[in-house]
Formats: C-alpha cells, sequence, structure tokens
C-alpha cells in the first residue's frame, strides 16, 4: 500500500472543540508520526501541527474530518508519492 507524508496545520479558536478534536487524532493516532501544539493565549487560540505517514484517502478522511468541527480550521500540505520501502524490496 503506498502511503505519503502529510502535514496538517489546524487552528482551534475555541477551547469546546478541543475534546472532540484529541477524539478525532486518537482514532488516527497509528499514522501520526509527530504531533507539535503551541497555544497562543494572547489571542485565545491553539495551532497545532500534525505529521502523517498514511495511505492518501486516510489523510483525506482525517482531514475532511476536522475541518468539519465547529471553530476548527485544518489545511493539509501532502508530499509527493515515492514508494514505499516494501514497494523496492526491502523488507
Amino acid at each position: 500500500m503506498q502511503t505519503r507524508i502529510a502535514a496538517v496545520s489546524i487552528i482551534v479558536e475555541s477551547y469546546d472543540a478541543v475534546e472532540k478534536l484529541n477524539n478525532i487524532l486518537h482514532d488516527y493516532n497509528k499514522y501520526i508520526i509527530g504531533r507539535l501544539g503551541v497555544p497562543y493565549r494572547q489571542r485565545e487560540i491553539s495551532i497545532i501541527c500534525i505529521v502523517m505517514d498514511a495511505p492518501n484517502d486516510v489523510i483525506s478522511a482525517l482531514s475532511g474530518k476536522l475541518g468539519m468541527l465547529p471553530n476548527v480550521t485544518a489545511k493539509t500540505v501532502y508530499s509527493k508519492p515515492f514508494p514505499t520501502k516494501e514497494a523496492n524490496g526491502e523488507v
């Protein structure tokens, strides 16, 4: 299965959305390589960056679910597709 690296940038404008956001991220935790969260207290928002290695449809599903949350904005940047070690016979 071919995967891609993606970075999902998330801006949370209300703390009411945090529990739902964390539940969604937990559902996708096997694809998440890393997570960086920065609380910006002066503006009362949080900025989160999620780095993933996952199939394209999984990345799109996560991004779509995050984008449907009220007071949450999510944008995704994808790497170019590249072959996995399995595809190259390097397992």
